[in-house]
């Protein structure tokens, strides 16, 4: 089972009702779509609009696509910054504004999807809080253990293989923040268990020129949004080309690939629910092709 929303179907609509001022959400990915653990959205805070101290009972991951919102996190306020990322744990009181003079966009993802109805609520807002602390958005302070930011430098190869400044305004290198290069890919990991999350990963993903994924599936959902370039997407046996703005979902058995057939990169932000086991995360059929082949090949 697989899922696709164009750039131009996502049409962001009033969210947070009489909780927020200026907050709009499209939803790319939710229940509708056949997801169990996928809620993606695109969210917009327009001009001088904020969203209450609130809680949920599922993670928050978020990716600021644009402008500079501020999150208050667990009473402390930090201006964001394009490429700015992280997750809100379960149960963790949070709120958004939008400074006066421009608006902010970012990627959402919620696992588990959100319940419907209200029947069973999972959002609950609080009394008007507090003034809270500033605090400057530092991804080399310790304490920024829910956040992280990515820049083009964190997913070139070339800027990698050299030393980096004793001051450099990174957080330090380690197996935990390297760049994984493969088959023409490179795969930046953005929020995982570093950063406390517990049900769910985001990274982003670059393919080169003739880069290619063969097919797979996975036991885990993922969805991907793209960001700069194209890409050629197969899922379940269906073809299509993505662009900045479209969405995929694909479901636990999806066999899916992809191929930029195009002379430049192409970038998406991915997601996957719930987070991948420890083995067997990814199930290539070309692997159990040659299996068969080889077992065809003995019994003659």
């Amino acid at each position: 089972m697989h899922h696709v929303l164009r750039a131009r179907d996502a049409v962001p609509k009033p969210e947070y009702g009489g909780h927020s001022a200026g907050f709009l959400r499209a939803s790319l990915v939710d229940g509708s779509s056949g997801a169990i653990h996928t809620a993606l959205g695109l969210c917009v805070l327009e001009p001088g609009g904020s969203v209450d101290a609130h809680l949920h009972s599922f993670e928050e991951f978020f990716y600021v696509v644009e402008g500079n919102p501020t999150i208050v996190f667990d009473g402390r306020a930090h201006e964001l910054v394009p490429g700015a990322c992280g997750v809100v744990p379960v149960g963790v009181a949070h709120g958004w504004r939008a400074p006066a003079g421009r608006g902010v966009r970012w990627i959402d993802m919620l696992t588990p999807i959100p319940r419907t109805g209200g029947k069973n609520p999972d959002t609950f807002f609080l009394d008007p809080a507090p003034p809270v602390t500033e605090d400057a958005f530092d991804i080399r302070d310790p304490r920024s253990r829910h956040f992280f930011r990515m820049t083009d430098d964190d997913i070139t190869v070339n800027k990698l293989t050299v030393g980096s400044r004793v001051n450099a305004p990174t957080v330090s290198g380690s197996m935990a923040t390297a760049l994984l290069v493969y088959s023409g890919i490179a795969v930046k990991m953005l929020v995982d268990q570093r950063q406390g999350a517990a049900l769910g990963t985001m990274f982003m993903v670059e393919y080169q020129p003739g880069g290619v994924a063969h097919p797979h599936d996975h036991p885990l959902e993922e969805s991907y949004y793209v960001l700069d370039g194209e890409v050629e997407a197969v899922a379940d046996d269906q073809t299509y080309v993505l662009k900045p703005g479209d969405a995929l979902w694909t479901g636990v058995g999806c066999i899916h690939a992809f191929y930029n057939r195009t002379d430049t990169t192409v970038r998406w932000l991915e997601t996957q629910s719930p987070q991948p086991p420890a083995r067997h995360s990814y199930r290539f059929n070309r692997d159990w092709d040659y299996l068969a082949d080889k077992l065809s090949r003995r019994g003659g």
